[in-house]
């Protein structure tokens, strides 16, 4: 199943399902069926996402799906948004850091978030911010020390990610991670929600920062030091998960982006997510 968050006219944002022509409506799956499903991304993870969703918009798809829409962030509310630095050793070598024994993390507020196709906006604090595409585990169910072999039965599903960091307030001090990862806008995500039954082998996903139409880095999660089901089992361990988390894995690589630039995160399978730097 792949979930979404599109605007109608009046700027009115509701959870829709995927399919092959569009999206269909879950408010139009609650009418047809008679169904009482919540009609926001964010409110379906905390009942439990069910396939039968899917099922029903595929059957009102063929009569009732829409091609004219906007996405918008999948929510704009969460508990958690942790995200993963250096998890990729090319990108430690980017940085000059010596890569971590163990994930090395950041939290970052959901004033951050904006979705597919908003601005984003550079901090008049900093003169170097960079973009990072990333693929982000979204938590399912609530979990409090899952083991490794547990950890995707606790998963939602999985979308793209943009990160942003500006990178000149971190380099001045480590411990500015915080200031330099939370500005407005400095986190994107979206457009889509893809269940795990779409995704068999998310190993072999690879990941792409992509600048003004031109592939800057990318790499494979097989090439991650510590893989999302490690993660996951993880920050279980230290606090407990609960749907809507967001844990954003890590990136290939991470581009300086200046006013006017388009950046993009690519991965074979998603719809890409694509944002203007204002």
């Amino acid at each position: 199943m792949r979930l979404c968050t599109i605007a109608d006219k009046n700027g009115h944002e509701s959870a829709a399902v995927v399919v092959s022509d569009g999206v269909v409506m879950v408010d139009d799956i609650n009418q047809h069926f008679s169904a009482n499903w919540p009609t926001d991304v964010f409110s379906l993870l905390q009942r439990g996402l069910d396939l039968v969703l899917n099922e029903q918009a595929h059957a009102l798809s063929v009569n009732q799906s829409r091609q004219n829409f906007s996405f918008k962030p999948l929510y704009r509310h969460c508990r958690k948004i942790i995200g993963i630095g250096l998890n990729y050793l090319d990108h430690a070598k980017d940085l000059n850091a010596p890569h971590p024994t163990e994930p090395a993390s950041f939290m970052k507020g959901d004033n951050t978030i904006i979705g597919f196709g908003d601005p984003i906006s550079l901090p008049s604090q900093s003169k170097r911010v960079t973009a990072e595409a990333e693929l982000a585990v979204v938590i399912g169910k609530t979990c409090k020390g899952v083991s490794e072999n547990e950890a995707m039965s606790c998963v939602a599903g999985f979308c793209l990610v943009i990160d942003m960091t500006a990178e000149d307030i971190l380099k001045r001090n480590p411990r500015f991670l915080t200031k330099a990862k939370n500005f407005d806008t400095f986190f994107s995500f979206g457009p889509e929600l893809i269940t795990p039954d779409e995704l068999p082998d998310i190993l072999s996903l690879r990941v792409g920062t992509w600048k003004n139409g031109e592939l800057y880095r990318e790499n494979t999660i097989s090439n991650m030091a510590f893989q999302p089901a490690y993660l996951v089992s993880h920050f279980s361990d230290i606090s407990t998960l609960y749907p809507g988390d967001i844990i954003s894995t890590g990136t290939p690589g991470a581009i300086p982006i200046s006013s006017g630039d388009e950046v993009e995160c690519r991965v074979a399978g998603f719809k890409s997510l694509i944002n203007t730097v204002a």
